[in-house]
C-alpha cells in the first residue's frame, strides 16, 4: 500500500481509500523478474505464503535493488510458510535482483 508492504489483516477497508495498492497479481501482470525466479527456484510449494512474500520482496527490491542474505532474510521474516522454502524465498529475491540489474 503506497509502496509499504502492509499486513492485509491489520489495515482497515477505509485506510485504503485514495493510497495505491500493489497485489501480487499486478506485480505478475507487469513481467517483474521476481515471479520467474520464484518459479525457477521453487519457491512455492502450497502458494499460501507466495502473495506476501513476493509484495514484500518487491517493496524491498525497489528500495535495495542490490539486498545481502542477511537484508533479504530481514526483510522477508513478517512472512510465515508452513512448508519450510525459506531458502528458496532467499535465492529467488537474489536471482531477481541480478535480474534487475541486468546481470542475468
Amino acid at each position: 500500500m503506497n509502496g509499504r508492504a502492509v499486513l492485509s489483516c491489520m489495515v482497515l477497508a477505509i485506510e485504503c481509500d485514495g493510497a495505491v495498492i500493489e497485489t501480487a497479481e499486478g506485480i505478475a501482470d507487469a513481467g517483474h523478474p521476481l515471479i520467474e525466479a520464484y518459479i525457477k527456484n521453487w519457491a512455492a510449494q502450497c502458494g499460501y505464503c507466495t502473495p506476501g512474500f513476493i509484495v514484500t520482496a518487491r517493496v524491498l527490491l525497489d528500495r535495495n535493488p542490490d539486498p545481502t542474505v542477511d537484508e533479504i532474510k530481514e526483510a522477508l521474516s513478517g512472512n510465515l510458510c508452513r512448508c519450510g522454502t525459506y531458502p528458496a524465498h532467499v535465492k529467488a529475491v537474489l536471482e531477481a535482483a541480478r535480474v534487475l540489474k541486468g546481470e542475468n
